[in-house]
């Protein structure tokens, strides 16, 4: 069984496609290597403000999940998708599921899916608000 909680692909969960230009920061190997073996076509992009239909961000901190997501907010299509994952455990844990919506929120991002990536990491899928696309 993967890493994380499902026998479906991680790259099904996170709702990745071929052809999807894409943007991942921090994502930890074992995490990347587990989306490769999906075996998608997937454009990856250097910086977020080429255009991206999905982010993928890894983050420890809030205050560095506020300056992401303001640059995210920006940079992903309007049917595009911002996935966020925080530490379950051990780091300060002041990023948690309910501060990535506080934080999404004012920007017209709308939490959507949630779940666990493995032992160590906890994802929550953000979209762009329907009345903003």
């Amino acid at each position: 069984m993967p890493a994380h909680y499902s026998e479906t692909p991680l790259a099904k969960q996170l709702n990745l496609r071929d052809g999807q230009r894409v943007w991942f920061d921090a994502m930890p190997d074992s995490v990347q290597e587990e989306i490769a073996e999906y075996a998608l076509e997937l454009i990856f992009v250097r910086e977020p403000e080429e255009g991206v239909d999905a982010a993928h961000v890894f983050v420890t901190d809030r205050s560095d999940l506020a300056a992401q997501l303001s640059r995210l907010r920006e940079c992903v299509a309007s049917d595009g998708q911002i996935w966020v994952s925080w530490a379950r455990s051990g780091a300060d844990m002041n990023v948690t599921e309910e501060r990535v919506r506080e934080l999404g929120e004012p920007l017209g991002l709308l939490g959507t899916k949630n779940f666990t990536i493995n032992d160590e990491w906890s994802s929550l899928k953000l979209v762009v608000r329907k009345d903003l696309r």
